[in-house]
C-alpha cells in the first residue's frame, strides 16, 4: 500500500483485503503512521505481483467505522485478534473507492477495470 506523508511517498506491505457489503476493504490500526496519512490524503496506490503478472490499483480509501465491517474483517483474518479487535479504540478499516485496476504483464496488453 502507497500512501504520502507530506512530500514523502510511504510504502508498506499490506496483508489485510476483505470484500463486505460489495466493497473492497483493508484494515489498519488508528496508532500506526499509515492511518493518519490515509486520514490526511485518501488516494492511495496497491500493488502486487505474481507469476510474472502484476496489478496496480489506484483508489480514494474511505474509513468505514461500523462495528459490522471491522468484525468482518477480524473474522476474515482470525489472527488479527491478538492485536485487534471490532470493539477496541485502535481497529479501522477502509473500502476502496472510484477504483481503478490495471493488470498488466510482459506477454500482452494491459487490461483495466474500475469498481
Amino acid at each position: 500500500l502507497a500512501t504520502v506523508e507530506g512530500d514523502q511517498p510511504r510504502v508498506r506491505p499490506f496483508g489485510t483485503a476483505n470484500i463486505f457489503d460489495g466493497k473492497l476493504y483493508i484494515q489498519t490500526g488508528k496508532v500506526k503512521p499509515c492511518s493518519k496519512q490515509i486520514h490526511a490524503n485518501p488516494k492511495a496506490e496497491i500493488c502486487a505481483f505474481m507469476n510474472g503478472d502484476w496489478l496496480r490499483i489506484a483508489c480514494e480509501l474511505i474509513e468505514d467505522d461500523r462495528r459490522e465491517a471491522r468484525a468482518s474483517m477480524l473474522d476474515a483474518y482470525p489472527d488479527l485478534r491478538g492485536m485487534y479487535n471490532e470493539d477496541d479504540d485502535n481497529t479501522e478499516v477502509f473500502y476502496l473507492k472510484n477504483a481503478t485496476a490495471t493488470y498488466s504483464s510482459f506477454t500482452k496488453a494491459p487490461e483495466v477495470e474500475t469498481f
